[in-house]
């Protein structure tokens, strides 16, 4: 929008002067009328159950701060708006697209909408909202918070340089696994990796989701799915989505994180993805045309910003061996369980009586060695410090604490481990508990 329209006038009061009461206010009228919105494309504001385009509220929102029934609101969509809102205490989520019965964008012309949405830059419509007018104010961002080197260090038991090769890594390829035994901190430290090369710990930016055998190609990509009527329709997935978010704000880096990766049917799930995830083939020159989208849509590719950081628990015995088409695609970085110097200081730090810490290093230690050294078993399924994160505030409780974990969750597990030889599993478990 090149010129400021009349609503936009200097004697207009400043977005700054919006209230919770008038967006409640709002609410209520939208409620009242029962009209159908226009969907939000990523954000919706949720209040008492239902959904609503952040943008639409706001300017009704500003119409009512105003006074004018035809005022504008000056604020393009997304953080500018969300931000505004989240200050009165609102609550914006991500949307998942899903199309219902009867609504505004039901049909085959939803259809269309929903695929020409899937290019993951902005068609120039967009492209102009997005712009401010002169009249508005200077955007706003999230105010979330720092995080620094230093914070990540003393919260994750690695070193500075396994933090750094793990840091380059991610840099180099843009795609990241990290691999271990169960309770390892893998997903803790993707999402700290995430933050550090945000510079915050700005969820806004982040995507997480987990694969699982039932997760496919439509959930991450592009499917078919049907409505309460029984009617198909055309929705995007995950990538897609925060592809989309990513190309719109390219300044920014924008992070996936898919926990337990290879859970899932990686070649099903990833379908094209496969080629473009590798760091040379990002950008517009490398698009690919989606199976599901129609011909005239826009073609699909995965914006230069986009970083994403994959998990796996090797000790699954479920699963099969994660693709070579994608291992090449990845950069990884193995964790191991830290029964050392670093979980005694944290269980220091948190009041747990030197002598039980040591104990349990010591106990955790020679079982992860019995099982390294166990032909059936190996290195992969070693337990994982992360078993031990969460003592008790009551310095008094701690014994109480340890015996419970080694009862209820360690011992289960060398059962299942140690199927076929029952005495074996339990002869571990009295070590643990002597």
């Amino acid at each position: 929008m090149s010129t400021a329209s009349p609503a936009l006038t200097s004697a207009t009061p400043a977005p700054a002067l919006l209230t919770r009461e008038h967006v409640l206010r709002a609410l209520k009228q939208l409620a009242r009328e029962g009209r159908p919105l226009p969907p939000g494309t990523v954000y919706e504001l949720v209040y008492r159950g239902r959904r609503y385009p952040p943008r639409a509220v706001a300017e009704r929102a500003y119409r009512l701060a105003t006074g004018n029934a035809e005022a504008r609101w000056p604020r393009p969509a997304g953080t500018p708006t969300n931000a505004v809102l989240e200050r009165l205490d609102f609550t914006i989520s991500t949307r998942r697209p899903v199309l219902t019965p009867g609504s505004a964008t039901d049909g085959e012309e939803a259809d269309q909408q929903q695929a020409e949405d899937l290019y993951t830059g902005l068609p120039p419509a967009a492209e102009t909202r997005l712009k401010p007018s002169r009249a508005a104010e200077p955007v706003v961002a999230y105010a979330a918070p720092a995080y620094s080197g230093e914070e990540a260090l003393a919260e994750l038991f690695i070193s500075e340089a396994d933090l750094d090769a793990a840091l380059a890594g991610l840099q180099r390829r843009r795609n990241l696994l990290l691999q271990g035994p169960p309770g390892t901190g893998k997903t803790f430290l993707a999402r700290r990796l995430a933050w550090l090369r945000l510079g915050a710990r700005d969820e806004s930016r982040i995507e997480l989701v987990q694969f699982h055998p039932s997760y496919g190609y439509e959930d991450f990509m592009l499917g078919f799915r049907p409505d309460a009527q029984g009617r198909f329709h055309l929705v995007p997935g995950v990538l897609p989505l925060l592809c989309q978010r990513a190309a719109a704000d390219p300044t920014r880096p924008y992070f996936l994180l898919i926990d337990e990766v290879n859970r899932g049917n990686v070649p099903r799930i990833f379908g094209e993805l496969l080629l473009l995830l590798e760091a040379d083939k990002r950008g517009p020159a490398h698009a690919l045309r989606l199976p599901y989208a129609p011909a005239e849509a826009p073609r699909f590719f995965v914006p230069e910003n986009l970083y994403v950081i994959g998990t796996l628990n090797l000790a699954d015995r479920s699963l099969s061996p994660l693709d070579y088409a994608l291992r090449r695609r990845f950069a990884f970085v193995a964790l191991g369980p830290q029964f050392g110097p670093p979980l005694r200081q944290f269980l220091a730090a948190r009041q747990v009586p030197a002598a039980l810490s040591e104990q349990l290093c010591t106990r955790m230690a020679a079982l992860n060695q019995t099982i390294a050294d166990d032909p059936e078993l190996g290195p992969d399924f070693e337990i994982g410090h992360s078993y031990f994160c969460q003592p008790p505030a009551q310095p008094e409780q701690a014994a109480a604490w340890l015996r419970l974990i080694f009862e209820q969750e360690i011992g289960p597990l060398l059962a299942d481990y140690w199927r076929e030889q029952p005495a074996t599993a339990a002869a571990q478990l009295r070590k643990l508990l002597a």
